[in-house]
């Protein structure tokens, strides 16, 4: 009998196999529209980071220079297309392919973690922000973009319908990310609604 197929070999395999047109599907449009508010944000950066899913590193044009950043991401094939952008940086980027429930970071590594519309995709979201809990430091901090399901009539019933599509070949549609982040165990400090309650940026402490 063939080993079972584990829900990381499932995600490794949907992103590896979104990853050589990722970049057309995703940066088009969108990435413009929220290349200020993500620019916004990363200039937060300072001290020792990781950066949660990487993908082919669009995020990488935003970061302020002369960061220290590990950046991790689950597919392989993500993290090669992301190779140029990557050297292109000013500053210095450790790409590694890790699965975010299974990092052998000591705890207490990181001084911030960087997330850009990742949880929508992490298969277990608060154990995933469990696992950037323990390898944040006390008073480390958590800085999200990220969407999310809505509350709001009639955006919810129409993303809960949508999910059902999306997930079978990437993101959930509905997640609700704030809850997520203190079910984890943090502290928020900051949620700025980008646009209507779904796109937003998440600020949170590991209180300590």
């Amino acid at each position: 009998m063939a080993p079972a197929i584990t829900q990381a070999e499932i995600t490794r395999a949907k992103w590896d196999k979104l990853a050589p047109r990722f970049d057309g599907m995703a940066s088009l449009g969108a990435e413009k529209r929220w290349k200020p508010f993500k620019t916004a944000l990363f200039s937060h950066m300072q001290g020792k980071i990781l950066f949660l899913a990487l993908g082919t590193g669009l995020d990488i044009p935003f970061f302020p220079g002369g960061q220290d950043i590990t950046a991790i991401d689950i597919s392989p094939k993500m993290l090669v297309e992301a190779t140029d952008r990557i050297a292109a940086y000013d500053g210095t980027i450790r790409s590694e392919v890790m699965d975010v429930h299974e990092m052998p970071f000591a705890p207490e590594s990181f001084d911030q973690v960087f997330t850009s519309c990742t949880f929508c995709s992490v298969p277990d979201p608060v154990g995933g922000l469990k696992a950037l809990y323990r390898v944040l430091k006390p008073g480390g901090q958590l800085f999200m973009f990220e969407h999310t399901g809505s509350k709001h009539y009639p955006f919810r019933q129409m993303m809960d319908l949508m999910t059902l599509l999306s997930e079978k070949i990437g993101p959930s549609m509905n997640r609700d990310t704030v809850s997520n982040v203190r079910a984890a165990g943090f502290e928020i400090t900051e949620v700025d609604n980008i646009f209507l309650d779904v796109v937003k940026t998440i600020k949170a402490v590991k209180a300590g």
